[in-house]
């Protein structure tokens, strides 16, 4: 995929040359080196924490890590990948998925309350970002042409297709508990779309955040006034203080979970990669240069983070698949968001607030993102001009998407690789093994 020369955003600067937006916001997409007004900015910010809210409190609950804390660390840590990658990469920095097997198996946590062995998942966490940074010090050093051959945009399509899909039955299971929240599910999707496709201008643009309001009012009648459905349970926001700052934990390093723990970093690799592939065909911007500073941003983001208690921390499908239908890809949008988070991690009152949503309106919402995530990955394929008349592209796709969908997973020693993982994996080596010899491609 060619994509033009942007003089402004390949300045040869750290940072880009950063512009205001003066297009139609009905028409324009609003570049990365773009800015808008200083509202409109906090908004936009605000839909993405929203975007981000459900999965990297969800992650920590499951691991028995602090939300609080993760919150926090979210902020900072998407803060800190705007400064390392220059405002050239739009991302948000949230819990990571990957490492809830490995730390479950590594703590023996049974599911419920806090993890009383953090400690020892703690440093395993830092030592998997420290060779995740390694790897993007690599990067920079020798470029990024090795990874391009191992995964071209075949590979990176199929990838960024099954981080949505993947997701996809946990979602759905998470709003089918019963009919009420089915239906309530399908209610945010069906605002959420409305807003996206009816409305204009800086509305569009913050479909999430006005869809979200509209079914949370909805679900609010239909359950504390008219008693359908379990009622939002405001308790937590009155005995919740306005400020208050997170419990830390210290790591502790023991070669056993180390060993468990530290290979999640080639799973983010890969799941990154394809999170940035993804941006360049949105943006049609040449993100792929700076993408060494990004995998040594987030590698050094976890490390951060696991070294005060807090999670892993990776590129966000769910923000990636706001920008796919908002097209604002302003890096100065996620520091706002990133500002937001701190704000919320630093205060337990608007955390109360925020864990009011009920799950099947966060489930809802998720469908609508996580579809945009899997139409993503074929937007890469159709803007690659893929040819699927050729017998090796369609085995690496159809193999991948099956494998990464139904959440096929092999294990390496006692290593899980989870369906992502393995699916990524099976890509690389089917596309190694069919490009070996170009004489093995066939009609």
């Amino acid at each position: 995929m060619s994509l033009p020369h942007n003089p402004d955003f390949e300045n040869g600067r750290w940072f880009p040359t950063w512009r205001p937006f003066q297009g139609d916001l009905d028409r324009n997409p609003v570049g990365i080196n773009e800015y808008l007004p200083p509202t409109k900015s906090v908004l936009l910010g605000v839909q993405h924490t929203f975007a981000m809210f459900g999965s990297t409190v969800l992650a920590p609950l499951l691991m028995g890590f602090d939300p609080n804390l993760a919150i926090l660390m979210s902020g900072i840590c998407t803060i800190m990948f705007f400064m390392i990658t220059g405002g050239r990469m739009p991302s948000y920095l949230g819990s990571s998925f990957a490492f809830i097997g490995p730390v479950i198996a590594v703590t023996a946590y049974a599911g419920v309350g806090f993890n009383s062995n953090l400690n020892v998942a703690l440093g395993g966490i830092m030592v998997c970002g420290i060779i995740y940074a390694l790897v993007g010090l690599l990067v920079i050093k020798t470029g990024t042409g090795w990874i391009e051959r191992l995964m071209p945009p075949i590979v990176t399509g199929a990838i960024v297709m099954i981080i949505g899909l993947n997701l996809a039955p946990v979602t759905i299971q998470g709003v089918s508990a019963n009919q009420f929240d089915a239906w309530m599910a399908a209610l945010t999707v069906l605002l959420i779309s409305g807003v996206a496709v009816f409305t204009r201008g800086m509305l569009r643009r913050l479909l999430l955040l006005v869809g979200l309001i509209l079914s949370y009012v909805a679900y609010f009648v239909m359950t504390n006034v008219l008693g359908f459905g379990m009622p939002i349970d405001f308790s937590g926001i009155q005995t919740a203080s306005w400020f208050g700052l997170p419990g830390i934990h210290a790591p502790r390093f023991e070669m056993s979970a180390i060993i468990l723990i530290a290979p999640v970093a080639f799973i983010l690799i890969a799941e990154n990669l394809g999170h940035f592939k993804a941006v360049e065909g949105m943006t049609k911007l040449r993100v792929t240069p700076y993408m060494g500073r990004a995998f040594f941003a987030d590698g050094l983001a976890t490390t951060f983070s696991a070294g005060f208690g807090g999670t892993g921390v990776t590129t966000y499908a769910e923000n990636i698949g706001v920008m796919a239908v908002t097209k604002v890809y302003s890096t100065t949008i996620f520091v706002m968001a990133g500002i937001v988070a701190v704000l919320l991690g630093l205060s337990p009152k608007f955390g109360a607030i925020i864990q009011t949503i009920p799950p099947a309106l966060l489930g809802g919402a998720s469908i609508v993102v996580l579809g945009l995530i899997a139409i993503a990955g074929a937007k890469i394929w159709i803007d690659s001009h893929i040819d699927f008349s050729k017998n090796s592209n369609l085995i690496i796709a159809a193999v991948t998407v099956i494998m990464g969908t139904g959440n096929f997973s092999l294990h390496l020693g006692g290593f899980d690789l989870g369906g992502i993982g393995t699916a990524t994996l099976t890509a690389i080596v089917l596309n190694t093994l069919f490009n070996w010899q170009k004489n093995n491609y066939q009609k």
